[in-house]
This record gives structure tokens, sequence and C-alpha cells, in this order.
């Protein structure tokens, strides 16, 4: 015992409580050796597996360059724009495979570092440098001269956000292709179908199949690349489009070589007289300094959905895109002037659909509320054909898509932006003189969306992504109702009854004093500071503030005796508490707000709200705080009339908006008349009749195929159905 205590004096002195500390200290020490133990061995794997899956992509990517490879698809470059490295996180390029995060250096990181090229079609990112070497194999837009489509396989360099269940298992031996934990058989995806599958199946199913694509679950919405081919094919084109592409590559090689040269004879870069970011991008992407482009990728740049211009970054391209003149209609130039113009400007034309093709054209105006076009483009361009979907800007309107689709006898439209966005397209529909108008879907991408709302599309992008994406979006077009939208015009008239400028037109509602002001303070808000104005829910905020400042300042108190409505040739009188009085076609203001309160069952001796009725309801408002209390749901507005012809006489300079595009209006008359219906896709998912409504239609439609009904008969039946189906 003696000797026990000599050996292990520590142990005696020590008291119970602090043996016991120590014994937890040294199990709280081994637990957290433990779960580093742990974490070190999930890392090597998750880096082995990262590693093994990156050598199998660059064997694959390096596979498609071999020469001897049979490819059947024609190749096709891809469309760089220039991007904040921070989009290429966690990618690598499709060049050189190595990571787009910009390499850690010692010495001051150049400009180039920076930026990155992403293509607008598959979404590939490359270095600046690497671009002009990159594989084509973008998603090409002509197969012209095929007899069927085929298969274009490509390496997932970017998540696809956009797919439906059944896509995640491969199409020929139906195993999951999300990867197994030490990565199995890489993955190719087809741009068309969105079908994956595994490389090692491939060669079977080519067997098999023969790589025929029959273009997936939007076959009839996707414009078939069969029928879409340029102007300038042919021998001569190729001869010189391959000289070209062999001297951008030899003058590839010398800038990149002299720009090595002289890097490493400076201690600093040298960007140029002006230190622009665009001069820096093309020298390593070997172009003009007025395109961000590659030489090759120019040819896409004015049809197809492709910007007419660059990417935001570049000032030098936004100047030459305010250079360009517009297409727009007006009085200098007639209908075949601009038909001409037009066909200048197009780099892609359509043949002769099948009978069944029921194509959708695409605008995109990335300027809407929600400001996610570019993210909408290229998530389109993956699911159609960019051939078939267009940015909309202050240079290109609706009319360059219209052209393109000109011959097609049988397509839909689908409008991504706001409520302003769905008025300019269906300005430029009324324009084209159709017999039969194609009727036109909406993907809610503004603020209010007021529009959208009332055909069941939504409230915003938020609502969309919740239901599915884009492949619901698209779904649901296929099987949409189609609808009537009285549409209105609204004369600006003086006192002797002459206009004052060109007319107005109206789909949704006209307001007059309060509620134009808070549209109005808004408009100047954005116009001063658009950075503000970065997603929906901040627009509404300030919205929301905008009316918050009116609460209290009653500026439209004398609005009762500042104007003077009359409905159907007989006066109204403006209650006196009055603060503005509203004007609505459709059921749904300042996002989603019934102001005719269409579920109350005691209408007053007023007959329900419709859209294609061929009358307008107007109500009154008193004040900005009537107009919270009317978006929550506090309140109601006043009824006053409902007429098919609506005057109101400002005595004062006032503010007015439609549709959410609000002016100060000078004293005049405002004279609303029916202007026409346009044909609208109403989402039908919860509808019983929704899809007969549908069948009929592809019912009328080949009954004008075959000749058994005209145009003019078809547009008849179509707006009979709309009335007794909704």
């Amino acid at each position: 015992m003696d000797e026990e205590c000599m050996l292990h004096p520590s142990w005696t002195d020590k008291c119970p409580a602090e043996m016991a500390a120590d014994s937890r200290l040294f199990i709280f020490s081994c637990v957290i050796a433990g779960l580093v133990g742990i974490l070190t061995i999930f890392y090597t794997a998750f880096q082995w597996r990262r590693n093994i899956n990156l050598s199998w992509m660059k064997a694959v990517a390096r596979s498609k360059r071999n020469p001897k490879a049979k490819h059947k698809v024609p190749v096709a470059p891809h469309t760089w724009e220039l991007e904040s490295v921070s989009r290429g996180k966690n990618l690598n390029c499709c060049a050189c495979f190595k990571p787009m995060s910009p390499s850690q250096t010692l010495g001051p990181m150049i400009a180039s570092d920076s930026f990155i090229h992403c293509c607008s079609i598959c979404g590939s990112a490359a270095h600046l440098s690497c671009s002009s070497s990159a594989h084509k194999d973008c998603k090409c837009r002509s197969m012209i001269g095929f007899e069927h489509a085929r298969h274009q396989w490509a390496v997932l360099w970017t998540e696809l956000t956009d797919q439906t269940d059944e896509a995640f298992f491969c199409s020929y031996c139906e195993e999951p292709c999300n990867g197994a934990f030490l990565g199995g058989s890489p993955i190719w995806c087809c741009l068309w179908c969105q079908r994956l599958l595994h490389v090692d199946c491939h060669s079977s199913m080519s067997n098999e199949t023969g790589d025929i694509c029959d273009l997936g679950p939007f076959r009839r919405l996707i414009l078939s690349p069969l029928y879409v081919r340029s102007p300038n094919s042919g021998f001569l084109s190729s001869i010189t489009h391959g000289a070209n592409e062999l001297a951008s590559s030899v003058r590839a090689t010398i800038r990149r070589q002299s720009k090595k040269h002289k890097h490493n004879n400076e201690t600093s870069v040298d960007t140029g007289s002006n230190g622009s970011i665009c001069d820096i991008s093309t020298e390593s992407t070997v172009d003009t300094p007025e395109n961000v482009n590659v030489s090759h990728a120019t040819e896409e740049t004015c049809i197809g959905g492709m910007n007419v211009g660059s990417p935001p970054q570049d000032a030098g391209i936004d100047k030459k895109m305010e250079s360009k003149p517009s297409f727009k209609r007006s009085g200098s130039i007639n209908h075949k002037d601009e038909s001409q113009a037009l066909k200048m400007k197009q780099k892609y034309e359509l043949i002769e659909l099948p009978p069944d093709a029921r194509p959708l054209l695409v605008f995109i105006n990335k300027k809407s509320g929600a400001q996610r076009g570019d993210s909408l483009r290229q998530r389109l361009n993956l699911l159609l054909n960019p051939v078939q979907v267009f940015e909309l800007s202050s240079t290109q309107g609706p009319e360059m898509g219209l052209f393109l689709f000109r011959k097609v006898p049988h397509f839909r439209i689908l409008v991504c932006g706001g409520d302003g966005t769905v008025g300019w397209v269906l300005n430029a529909l009324d324009k084209q003189n159709f017999v039969s108008p194609p009727p036109v879907a909406i993907l809610p991408a503004g603020t209010g969306n007021d529009l959208a709302r009332a055909l069941f599309w939504g409230g915003g992008l938020g609502s969309v992504e919740r239901q599915g994406g884009l492949c619901t979006v698209l779904q649901h077009i296929e099987h949409a109702a189609v609808t009537i939208l009285d549409r209105w015009k609204v004369a600006i008239l003086n006192q002797q009854g002459k206009q004052l400028q060109s007319p107005k037109f109206m789909n949704n509602y006209l307001g007059i004093a309060c509620d134009a002001k808070v549209a109005l303070d808004i408009h100047n808000l954005r116009e001063e500071n658009p950075g503000k104005f970065y997603n929906q829910f901040m627009n509404k905020v300030l919205y929301a503030r905008e009316g918050a400042k009116n609460i209290m300042d009653r500026t439209f108190a004398d609005f009762p005796w500042q104007v003077r409505v009359e409905v159907d040739g007989v006066e109204i009188e403006v209650p006196e508490d009055a603060e503005g009085v509203l004007v609505a076609n459709i059921g749904s203001y300042m996002g989603g707000v019934d102001l005719w309160q269409n579920n109350d069952e005691t209408y007053e001796n007023f007959d329900p709200q419709s859209m294609h009725d061929k009358i307008l309801e107007v109500v009154s408002i008193t004040g900005a705080w009537h107009l919270g209390t009317l978006q929550v749901g506090l309140s109601r507005a006043c009824r006053l009339a409902q007429g098919q012809s609506i005057k109101i006489q400002l005595c004062a300079a006032l503010p007015v908006q439609i549709d959410g595009e609000p002016w100060s209006q000078q004293p005049c008359t405002l004279s609303i008349s029916h202007h026409g219906q346009a044909f609208m896709l109403k989402r039908t998912a919860e509808e019983p009749l929704g899809h007969a409504s549908s069948i009929i239609t592809d019912v009328l439609e080949s009954a004008e195929t075959n000749l058994v009904i005209n145009a003019s008969q078809k547009r008849t039946l179509l707006q009979e159905m709309a009335l007794r189906l909704t």
C-alpha cells in the first residue's frame, strides 16, 4: 500500500471532486478529437468523390473534342456574356476545367480576374482567356436538313433548375442519376428533351434508337430546330464561317502570347486609355472593342431571344444600342418599310411547321419589378429553342418576335413581366392585324401582377417557384383555356374635343388623384434611384412607405369639385369625402384587391364584374388610409356606376395612372371607350371546364388547318366558347 502511494502520490492528493472534473475533461477531449476525426474522414471522402467526378467530367469533355468522334448534331458556339466572378462560384471552366474562382496571388488582382464569361444559353462558364477556345457544344438552334431531331448530349456544367421528378433517372437503364457516394458513370443531359443519360449507356441507347430526340414533354411548345434555318445558310457561307473561325483562332493565339509577354515584362497591368473592363475582356476573347461577346457569338445577337446589346457592365455597348434605330411603328414609315427593316435584322427564318405544332413565343422584360430577367431567359433557353425567346428592351420591342412568327398558323405567347409589359405586347399584336391573334399567357415578374392574378397565373415568381417552377408553367400553358380580355382606349381631349396626344390603352384599370399620386411618387423615385427596386418585396415596401406619407396629407380634399364623371351620358355624383376615382376592367387591383367585391352577393342593383362583358366599373376611394385598409381587407370601395362609355373631366391638374403607368395631367377630358378584345390564356388547373376548353381550342385550330373553317370563323367560335365556359 505504501509502495502504491509512493508511485502515485497525485492520486492520494486529489479529492473525489477533482478526480471527477478531470475525468469529465478527459471524456470531453476524447469527444472533440472523435468529432474532428469524423469530419476529417468525411471531408477527405468528399474531396475524393469531387476529384473523381471532376476527372470523369474532364474525360467526357475531352472525348467530345476527339476529331474522330462522330457528332451528328451541328456544332453551336457559346454566346458569352460578362458576369461577376461571384456567379461562377463552385463552377469549373468548360475549357481548362479549373475552378472559376479567382486565383489567390500575392500581387494585386487584375480587373479581368473579377469577371468571367457565362453562356446565356446553356449556363456554361469560362475564364476570359479561355472562352475563345471553349468547345462548341452549346445548344444549337437549327437542324435544318435532318430527317429527325437528334439528342444533343452535353456535360452538366451547371445544376439544372427546372426538371421533372422522372428526369433524375437515366433514360436508358432507369437507374438514379444523382450520383453514387464515390461517383459512378458521369452524366450527360440532352439540351432538348432534358433527359439524363449515363455516358456508359450512350452507345447502347444510340444503337437502339439512333439518338433520335422527341423533344420531351414540351414538344408542342418547342420550336423544333428542324424548321429553323438561317437565311445565309449554304456552302459559301459555311466556307466563309470556317475562314472567319480560323482567322479568329490565329488572332487569339497571337494576342494571348503578346499579352503574356507584355505581362511578364511589366510590373503593372495596362488596362488601356479608358481603363474599362470591356477592353480587358476583349483582349482575352479576341473580339472587337465594341462587342463583349466572342466573334462567333455575334451571329446570335439579333434574333432568337438573344440580346441586341451586351451585358450591363459595358457602357460602350449601351451607347451603341441607343444609337440603333427603333423599328416600332410610327407615322414616318409604313408597314412595308418596317417589314423590310425587320427582315434585314433577322438571322433566322421559319419554314412550314407541322399542323400539330403550337410553338410558344416568349417575351422577357428583365427591367420588370422582380428583376429576374437574366435568370428566366437562361432557364427558358434550356427548356425551349433559344430562337423563340426574345428579350424586350428600349431598342427592341415585340415586333421582332412577331415578325419571325408571322407565317406560323397557330402559336401562343408567353409574356414574362408585369402589367405594363403585357400591355406593350398586346399593343404590338393590335398593329399586326392578325385575323385570329394568338392567345397570351403571363409569367408574373412585375410588382402588382394584377392581370396575371385575374387569369390565375399567380401573384409573382415566388408563387410560381413554389408550384413547381417553369416546367409546371409550361404544362399549364399547354392545357390553358382561351378567354377574352376587353381592351379600352383612353382619349385625352381638350375643351373643343380635339385630341391633345395619341390615345392610350387600358387593360386593367385607370386611377385619378390619390392612388395615382402614390404611383407617380414611386415612378419618380424609381427614376432617381433604380437600385432600390431590386425585387418584388422591396417594391411593395416602397409603395407602402409612399402611401403612408400621404395618409395625413389631404392633398385632394377638393377632389369632388375638381372632376366631373359621366357614364353612358349620365353624370355621376362623386361623394364629398372622395379623394380619388378608379375605373376597373378586371377583378384585381393593387396586388389582388377586389374593388367591386365580386364575392359579395348583394350588388346594390349592379351586375357582377367581368373582363369580357364590354362594361367598366367605377368606384371611389377616400384617401391613402382607405387604400391601406383595402389592401388588408378591412374596408370596401364605394361603387358608383357601370357603363360602356365613360368621360371624366379634369378641372385641375391631377395625377393619372393607367395600369400602373402614372403621369401628371393638366385639365382635360378623359374619354374611355371600348377598343377591342384580346385572346388571353387562363390557367385552369383547378377548373373542371379547363381541359374541355383546351380540347375545343385544338379542335378549332385543326379545323382551320384542314380548311373546314377560316380564321375569322375560328375567332368567332373561340369568342363564343370563352364567353360560355368562363
